[in-house]
C-alpha cells in the first residue's frame, strides 16, 4: 500500500490578516496597543468620555486608513524597498582623483582569473 504525502502549497506566501501583510499587522497590532493606553492615560486624568472617544475613534480609523493603505500600497516589502531609496543620494561629488588613481589595477580586477 502506498503512502500518501500531503504537499503544503503556502509554505512561500507572504502571512496575510485580512488584506494585511507582513510587518503592517505588526504595525497595526502596536497602534492598537498605543490607542488603548492613550484612552487609559486620558481616562486616569480626569478627562471627560466625552472628549476621550472621539479623539480615540478618530486616531484608530487615522491608524487603520494608514495601515491599509501602505499594505496595499507596496507591498509585504515594498516600503522597506522605498524607504531604502529614498534614502541613496542623488549623486556622489569627488573633488580629487586620488582615490582612485590610487587603486591597484590587480586589486580591481581579483575575480576575472578566479574561474567557478
Amino acid at each position: 500500500m502506498a503512502s500518501i504525502y500531503h504537499i503544503n502549497k503556502g509554505v512561500s506566501k507572504p502571512i496575510e490578516f485580512r488584506g494585511l501583510k507582513g510587518q503592517y499587522i505588526a504595525w497595526l497590532a502596536i497602534g492598537l496597543v498605543l490607542l488603548l493606553i492613550a484612552f487609559a492615560v486620558l481616562y486616569l486624568l480626569g478627562a471627560g468620555l466625552v472628549v476621550i472617544l472621539p479623539v480615540i475613534l478618530g486616531l484608530g480609523s487615522l491608524l487603520f486608513f494608514t495601515v491599509f493603505r501602505l499594505s496595499h500600497r507596496f507591498g509585504e516589502h515594498g516600503l522597506m524597498k522605498f524607504m531604502a531609496k529614498r534614502g541613496l543620494p542623488k549623486s556622489l561629488i569627488f573633488r580629487s582623483r586620488r582615490l582612485f588613481t590610487g587603486l591597484k589595477s590587480s586589486a580591481i580586477h581579483l575575480d576575472k582569473k578566479k574561474s567557478w
